[in-house]
C-alpha cells in the first residue's frame, strides 16, 4: 500500500499541464486524457495535483508496484529522446519537411493538443475543414509554423518542435510588421514570441533558459521591431544563452514601424 496519483479520466480535458509538472514522465495523453504510464514511475508526490485546471488529480492510498526511480529516469529519458525530429539535423532540412517529420515520428495522442506538431493537426483536418478554409488537402496554404503555443509564457520546453530546433525569438508586433515573416523568418523554425514591455522579464528569460537547457537548440534568430522597448529582446535572449551554460549563435534582425528589414 502506498500513496500515488488517480486521475479522473471524466474531469481531466487533455489540457496537458500535469504531464509538464510531472518530472518522473509518468503521466501522458491516451485518446486525449492524462493518464498514469505505470505505478512504478509515479512517485506519489503530488506535483501535478495544484496544476490541473480542472481538479481532475488526487492521491489515493492503494495497492502499487513500488516507485522506481532508475526506471522511471530511463523512461523519460527514451520519451525525450523520442521527441527528436526526423535525424539530429532536422532543423536544417526546412519548416515544412521537420514538420513532416515530426508527424512521422509521433503518435498524436502522446501530447497534449497545445504541444503536438502542427503538421499532426493539419493531417487530422477533415474535408469540410479544408472546405471550410478554401483549401485542398496537401496544399500548402503558407502557415510555416512547427507547434504551437508560441507565446513565450505559455511555451513547455519538453515541446517536441524544440527538439534540434532552430529557433526564432520575436517581437510581438514583428508579425503584423513585417509581411513576409512566415517565408523569411518562421520557415524552419520553432517560434516564441513575447514583448520586453509587457512580459515580466525574468519568467520571460528563466523559461528561455530552461528551453535551451533540455533542447539541442542549433540557432537563434532575434527578430524586433527598430522602437526601444523591442530592442531589449536581444539581451534578454543573450542573458538566457548565458545562463543555460550553451553554445548557441545568435542573431539580430531589426524591422522598422514602416515594415522594412533595417538589417540582415
Amino acid at each position: 500500500m502506498r500513496k500515488i496519483i488517480k486521475i479522473d479520466a471524466q474531469l481531466c480535458n487533455g489540457c496537458g499541464e500535469c504531464i509538464t509538472a510531472c518530472a518522473e514522465g509518468a503521466i501522458q495523453l491516451h485518446d486525449g486524457k492524462a493518464r498514469v504510464v505505470s505505478d512504478s514511475f509515479c512517485d506519489g508526490l503530488g506535483a501535478c495535483l495544484s496544476v490541473c485546471p480542472q481538479g481532475a488529480l488526487r492521491i489515493e492510498e492503494r495497492e502499487a508496484s513500488p516507485f522506481d526511480e532508475a526506471a522511471a529516469r530511463e523512461h523519460k529519458s527514451l520519451v525525450q529522446k523520442h521527441g527528436r525530429m526526423g535525424n539530429a539535423r532536422g532543423a536544417d532540412s526546412g519548416g515544412t519537411d521537420r514538420c513532416a517529420a515530426s508527424a512521422a515520428v509521433h503518435p498524436s495522442s502522446s501530447f497534449a493538443p497545445c504541444t503536438a506538431p502542427i503538421s499532426l493537426k493539419r493531417d487530422q483536418m477533415s474535408q469540410a475543414d479544408f472546405s471550410r478554409e478554401k483549401i485542398k488537402p496537401g496544399q500548402d496554404h503558407a502557415n510555416e509554423l512547427c507547434g504551437w503555443p508560441i507565446q513565450m509564457r505559455l511555451a513547455r520546453p519538453w515541446a517536441p518542435y524544440l527538439k534540434g530546433a532552430r529557433l526564432l525569438v520575436a517581437g510581438d508586433c514583428t508579425a503584423f510588421a513585417y509581411p513576409s515573416i512566415q517565408q523569411e523568418f518562421i520557415k524552419g523554425r520553432a517560434v516564441l514570441v513575447g514583448c520586453p514591455k509587457l512580459d515580466e522579464i525574468e519568467p520571460f528569460v528563466e523559461k528561455l533558459t530552461e528551453i535551451l537547457r533540455q533542447n539541442d537548440i542549433l540557432d537563434i534568430a532575434v527578430l524586433h521591431m527598430t522602437v526601444p522597448c523591442c530592442s531589449q529582446l536581444v539581451e534578454l535572449v543573450a542573458r538566457a544563452v548565458r545562463q543555460s551554460g550553451k553554445d548557441v549563435a545568435v542573431k539580430s534582425y531589426v524591422v522598422g514601424i514602416d515594415g522594412r528589414l533595417i538589417n540582415g
